[in-house]
């Protein structure tokens, strides 16, 4: 459980942080899923890996759409 302090920050427990392998300094993504006009689900990834995702989803196509 973590709380949400006056300035909209949140501290993520130590044990948490280390299961997912995140560093201090380290950037991390907030991805989001809604289900209507109902925010359902929040996940926490590496930037670095999730641009590695986008580079590799939307590298080919910007590729072949510049040609």
């Amino acid at each position: 459980m973590v709380s949400v302090d006056g300035r909209g920050q949140m501290v993520l427990p130590k044990e948490v942080r280390e299961k997912a392998g995140f560093r201090p300094g380290q950037k991390i993504a907030i991805v989001s899923w809604m289900k209507g006009k109902d925010l359902c689900c929040l996940t926490l990834q590496r930037a670095d890996d999730l641009a590695e995702v986008v580079r590799r989803t939307y590298g080919p196509l910007l590729s072949s759409a510049l040609r």
